[in-house]
């Protein structure tokens, strides 16, 4: 085998075009050459390196019964000087910090797996519980502002007006309308709402036709009197009645108490009286257990007050 100087035959280079075995073949000659770093050291630096590196490797393989082609070594040397088929690691950067993420991704993949679904769990949990419930208060709140309230307590005084046959029942709607719809306006929900159930209630009391009956029964009270808690020689005294309707029907009455301003509907209550028209009615029951003037008042659809054939002087009560 010639180990001349002379310049070695230009041959096909083992790369894309070259068969498979001797692109394999290019390779392990690469290798070979690696792994003798004492032959790169002393060859590489003489002057006729490819020469000797070739002589060298074809010697290498047919020690190992290998026959290796001149132009295959010939490509592993040119190989090995244009770092072919070197690894060349990239270059830092965002795509080499991304590669490595996602190659150590069985480390923190699941860490992070579970850290998500917890705090996916937590939200739901919150959500469900407090901001879910929470979000459908205040929108079913802005919703009884902004049309159900507005819509009631036009509806209420378009029937308590259609009833009304006194200036002062008209005014009274008229006064609870405002208030509620300017409490509806301002977000007070729960005095809005308060406003609207009393001008309801004041549309069912305009419609009622009553006479006023001072009760008479066995084992209740036809009157009762209070104690002045300033001056307890002061008494209020009250006769205690009750609204009959045409057919003669008990009708509940919507009552304002004196003596701690509770709205209530009731059946049955006390009106106040000066002392003298509260001994009459209890000489009257006295003789016979009978109170033979019993009615001492009537109250005609479309009025809010019923007129009094008694002095009467304002004042209610719905316990005693």
């Amino acid at each position: 085998m010639s180990t001349s100087n002379a310049p070695l035959p230009d041959k096909p280079l083992a790369g894309a075009n070259a068969p498979l075995d001797e692109v394999m073949l290019a390779m392990d000659v690469v290798d070979t050459l690696r792994h003798d770093e004492a032959m790169l050291q002393k060859d590489l630096s003489s002057t006729d390196r490819r020469a000797d590196l070739v002589t060298r490797l074809r010697n290498i393989y047919a020690a190992q019964g290998i026959e290796v082609p001149d132009h295959i070594l010939e490509d592993g040397v040119t190989a090995l000087e244009d770092e072919r088929f070197a690894y060349h690691p990239p270059k830092a950067g965002l795509n080499r910090a991304l590669g490595k993420i996602y190659i150590n991704r069985s480390k923190w993949g699941r860490p992070l797996l579970f850290i998500a679904a917890m705090a996916g769990l937590a939200w739901t949990i919150n959500y469900a519980a407090i901001e879910g419930p929470a979000k459908a208060r205040a929108a079913q709140q802005a919703k009884l502002l902004a049309q159900d309230i507005p819509a009631q307590l036009e509806a209420a005084r378009s029937k308590a007006l259609g009833i009304a046959s006194t200036d002062n029942a008209r005014a009274q709607i008229m006064a609870l309308y405002e208030d509620g719809q300017s409490a509806a306006q301002s977000g007070q929900a729960e005095q809005a709402q308060s406003l609207t159930d009393r001008l309801e209630l004041l549309g069912l009391d305009l419609g009622q036709s009553y006479n006023l009956r001072i009760v008479s029964r066995p084992g209740e009270s036809s009157g009762v009197f209070r104690l002045n808690d300033d001056n307890e020689a002061v008494k209020n005294y009250y006769l205690i009645v009750e609204a009959i309707s045409p057919s003669g029907q008990i009708v509940p009455v919507t009552i304002i108490s004196e003596e701690d301003q509770v709205t209530k509907r009731v059946e049955i209550w006390g009106v106040r009286v000066p002392a003298q028209i509260y001994n009459n009615v209890a000489a009257d029951k006295g003789d016979d257990q009978i109170i033979q003037n019993a009615i001492i008042g009537s109250k005609p659809r479309g009025a809010i007050e019923p007129s009094y054939n008694v002095t009467v002087l304002g004042g209610k009560i719905v316990t005693w």
